[in-house]
């Protein structure tokens, strides 16, 4: 027995030959300009890929076998400029590279990534497209992803087509994604970009230490007060893309005496518009972390976050509104008192409290546990216009006068195009169309001064406001508690595991903002009141109620109207992962559990949907409960030192969100109609070539997505099988059963051809699409119960997802000059980006007539013409980035400025087709218009040439 044993352990060593069993890697690492230690510093010996982090004291060592002979070791953390040191390892020695040093990276792209993405995912009207943007990538320094974050995002672009609900945002190990979509609300800590430069980004599915993550990969910004380098800075900020300024001042203690350590800053944003018309922006930003180290094992940190923030918002339009007024137009402001007012502004206004508690059990075991509370509101403002007032005929009846013109002054009966739809205008119709092409060109913007007028006049008669801005508010109170494991199980054995808590209670309602002028107004739904012979004006009237407890009440400014519930929410799920790291390969095995809950707690009894239980709207809906579970696993299979092979799989069952777990939230307790957990299964593999001249890496990705759901919203005409002469309607459009299939490759590669020069390149080729024909039905006030067309679904199979472009390639090089300047150009190319089509158009209502038979006229091959998926024209869009940095005594004095399309190309980044005609005879009718069409495709338009400029003083 014990022969055979040695005989083993002989074959172990005579294998290992080329290793060192009893040398030692150690160091430590110090700021090139204040020689203080640098903690979480990632050391990498590059023909292994084996990595260590140094510790509190900015101090690591090698617990591993590590190889013999000439070594590089690459020293890289966010923030700083990565640098590679040469060393030699001989067998049975200690090497001691103490006190190298790593220069903080004064180029700031931070600032840039704040800027493409998170402020600018605040500006636009449509949620759906505006907050696809990944955000995930600022921490990175994989090229591709450096690309896509600082380059591909103004495009929409989005890594493997995916959404940002399928990627994780922590802070301090806690989750920032909201309960409502899945989304990270970007600006809930907004402005707040030197705090932020401590990263921690994990790509896709691969090993995480915090939680299981998601497909678009996990980032955890850690803002503990003793992650910080001593120093202040103060910047200043100009730009024309979101805001037009920025003034920005931030202090960190670094450790103190007595364990403490600390961290402020506070910020401000501003201007009255952006790149878009009428954009305003208004945001102050305030952060303060304080952490004490009790003992060696101990240390408690607690983090607020205050960052206010109001933004002006923009909108899609539709060809002929973008060649009458360009890619800067904006149709939500106008002048009052000669001031740009915005009839459509985003508050939000959600601190975050958080304290962490870190405790290192042995020096291989350590623990964090932390609790989180977010409270406050997101308000969306938006123009009212469906005043009305009491009528009483002599009888007793009960009726409602009122209701306006819609005063969008994109309103399709504003445009020219409104008066040229006859077959053959006459030239009254081209007088009147030149008239509004006029009117349109010279002004175009909302007329504050008319509503304000038709208030007063009505309150001179003694009647109630015909029009008031209204607010559409959620207000969260969210409590996050977590606790999470890291072990050493043996040299090179780890587990990580995690148990997290979320409780959310969300209020949601419409309140009054400003009665423009007025004295009240009749929280009633005017635009309800259309009672047909069947309906008597009573109980037409009660329909009208918005609260059936408290009818025809007159609210004013700061009252709840309209709608008001509540939204519960519990998540409860755990999360463990094993991490093995041998020679020549690395794996890990990870899975998840959690349990969802959703409950819906009316507190207006709607005139429409009367009653409580999920068929009213008062009270208590069913309860919606969702057991999920997902696994998750890959390899890293080391070739050489400088070729690797990555590889990760997982599956997954994920919760709908909020939103689209019940039909019309915001007027009945109603739940989405066969709603099942989403359905994900993915995989990707990928060649890494490193060398200390070279880096790339080509990766071939596939996920694929079963049973998702989604809600949509607008007004339609024309439904088919409803039996009358008109299917005008206000709908909920609710889509289940969605599979999708996202496939692809990426490609980054970047050589260091010379000290100063690096020339990079990046690529994306992708395919998103549509793999079945989902369920489609609609809910309205107009129609009993749900309405489905012909087998309850939707055309969908082979249409591409909309998102972005499928196709992004970069070419670019850097220059870093000696002399602490430096300079780089990018040219991007985009295509193969698709609007997002009419579900409702591609069901069997376009086909049919109002009693559901198919039409006499329809023409097939017709139909495909129309219903063909529009194919956005490619574009090139070419960028500048540099700076200059000087050492004043103690002080570094630098700038950091780019400028993005340079050549001020115009290019569409999105759209959707509108859904108001949907069928057959009235498509085929609007398209073939001479003029253009009325309800034609609206769109999303690039920004022309953009700068930013950041002026800062470090010390």
């Amino acid at each position: 027995m014990k022969q055979s044993f040695f005989i083993f352990l002989f074959g172990i060593f005579f294998v290992m030959t080329s290793f060192a069993q009893e040398t030692i890697i150690k160091g430590s690492v110090l700021d090139g300009t204040t020689g203080e230690s640098i903690p979480d510093v990632t050391i990498t010996i590059e023909e292994t890929g084996q990595t260590v982090k140094t510790d509190a004291n900015g101090e690591f060592q090698f617990k591993t076998i590590v190889p013999l002979g000439e070594q590089v070791l690459k020293i890289e953390k966010v923030g700083y400029v990565t640098k590679r040191y040469p060393i030699v390892v001989n067998e049975g020695q200690t090497v001691d590279i103490s006190g190298m040093t790593l220069d903080y990276d004064n180029s700031d792209k931070s600032d840039l990534f704040i800027i493409s993405i998170s402020d600018d995912n605040l500006n636009s009207e449509d949620d759906g497209l505006t907050d696809n943007i990944s955000g995930l990538l600022q921490s990175s320094r994989d090229v591709f992803l450096n690309a896509a974050a600082f380059d591909f995002s103004a495009t929409f672009f989005r890594p493997r087509g995916l959404d940002n609900a399928n990627g994780k945002v922590l802070i301090n190990g806690i989750e920032m994604n909201k309960q409502f979509n899945g989304r990270p609300q970007w600006g809930n800590w907004g402005g707040l970009n030197d705090v932020q430069r401590n990263q921690e980004f994990t790509m896709g599915m691969s090993a995480n230490d915090y939680t299981f993550g998601d497909l678009a990969g996990t980032n955890n910004i850690v803002m503990r007060a003793s992650k910080y380098r001593r120093g202040g800075r103060v910047s200043y900020a100009s730009a024309n893309r979101s805001y037009t300024g920025r003034i920005m001042a931030s202090y960190n203690s670094g450790q103190l005496e007595g364990g403490w350590s600390y961290s402020v800053l506070a910020s401000r944003r501003y201007g009255d518009e952006g790149f878009i018309d009428g954009t305003l922006y208004d945001s102050n930003s305030f952060f303060a972390a304080v952490e004490k180290r009790i003992n060696d094992k101990h240390s408690i940190n607690f983090t607020g976050i205050y960052a206010q923030n109001r933004r002006g918002r923009s909108t899609a339009v539709t060809q002929e509104v973008y060649n009458l007024k360009g890619n800067t137009y904006n149709p939500f402001w106008g002048l009052q008192d000669g001031e740009i007012r915005n009839s459509r502004t985003r508050d939000i206004d959600e601190p975050i409290l958080m304290l962490n508690h870190f405790w290192d059990i042995t020096s291989k075991v350590k623990l964090n546990t932390n609790i989180a509370y977010q409270f406050g509101e997101i308000a969306n403002t938006r123009i009212d216009n469906g005043g009305t007032r009491l009528y009483e005929d002599g009888n007793g009846n009960v009726a409602f006068l009122g209701g306006a013109r819609n005063p969008d002054p994109t309103y399709y009966q504003n445009l020219p195009s409104f008066f040229l739809q006859d077959e053959n205008p006459t030239a009254f119709d081209y007088e009147q169309a030149y008239g509004a092409q006029q009117n349109f060109v010279n002004d175009g913007q909302w007329n504050w001064n008319n509503l304000y007028e038709a208030n007063s006049n009505l309150r001179a008669q003694g009647y109630n406001s015909l029009y008031a801005v209204q607010a559409d508010v959620i207000k969260d109170s969210q409590l996050s508690i977590n606790t999470i494991l890291d072990a050493d199980l043996a040299d090179n054995i780890r587990l990580n595991a995690a148990i997290n808590y979320r409780n959310l209670k969300s209020e949601n309602f419409a309140r009054v903002e400003d009665l423009l002028g007025g004295t009240g107004y009749l929280d009633v739904d005017f635009f309800a009141d259309e009672p047909d012979n069947a309906v008597t004006e009573e109980v037409a009237a009660n329909l009208a109620q918005s609260d059936l407890r408290n009818p025809n009440r007159i609210v004013g400014e700061g009252d709840r109207y309209k709608y008001n519930y509540e939204m519960n929410a519990d998540v409860i799920s755990g999360f463990a992962q094993a991490q093995f790291k041998y020679s020549e390969i690395d794996f890990y095995f990870g899975a998840q559990i959690s349990q969802t809950s959703y409950q819906r707690v009316g507190l207006y009894e709607n005139g429409f949907f009367s009653g409580g239980g999920n068929n009213g709207s008062f009270g208590e809906s069913d309860k919606l409960d969702f057991s999920n579970y997902g696994i998750k696993g890959g390899f890293t299979y080391k070739v050489t030192g400088r070729h690797l092979i990555d590889v990760n799989a997982s599956y997954q069952t994920k919760a709908p969100g909020i939103r689209n777990s019940f039909s019309n939230a915001r007027q009945t307790n109603a739940t989405v109609i066969g709603l099942e957990s989403e359905k994900i299964q993915s995989v990707d593999a990928s060649y890494i070539f490193r060398s200390p001249k070279v880096k790339a890496r080509l990766t071939g990705f596939y996920a694929g997505f079963q049973d998702g759901s989604d809600i949509g919203f607008y007004f339609t005409e024309d439904l088919a099988g409803l039996g009358v002469d008109t299917g005008d309607a206000f709908v909920q459009e609710i889509l289940t059963n969605i599979e999708r299939r996202h496939i692809g490759a990426e490609l980054g590669i970047e050589a260091q051809v010379t000290p100063t020069i690096k020339l990079k390149a990046a690529a994306s080729i992708g395919q998103y699409t549509f793999q079945n024909n989902p369920n489609l039905y609609l809910t309205s006030v107009d129609f009993d119960g749900p309405l489905t067309f012909g087998d309850g679904t939707t055309n969908l199979q082979d249409y591409h997802v909309a998102g972005g472009p499928e196709r992004a390639y970069q070419i670019g090089f850097e220059y870093r000059d000696p002399d602490f300047w430096n300079i780089g150009v990018t040219t991007n190319f985009f295509s193969n980006a698709y609007i997002d089509v009419s579900n409702l158009a591609r069901s069997s209502n376009f086909s049919s007539d109002f009693d559901g038979n198919t039409f006499n006229d329809y023409d097939p091959d017709a139909a495909r013409g129309i219903l063909q998926q529009e194919q956005f024209d490619d574009y090139m869009l070419v960028n500048i980035i540099g700076g200059k940095s000087w050492k004043i005594d103690d002080y570094f004095v630098g700038f950091f400025a780019t400028i993005n399309n340079v050549f001020d190309q115009e290019y569409r980044t999105g759209g959707f087709e509108q859904s108001r005609l949907s069928n057959f005879r009235r498509l085929s009718e609007d398209q073939s218009r001479a003029n253009g069409p009325i309800f034609g495709p609206r769109y999303f338009f690039g920004n022309g040439t953009t700068y930013y400029l950041n002026v800062y003083v470090r010390f």
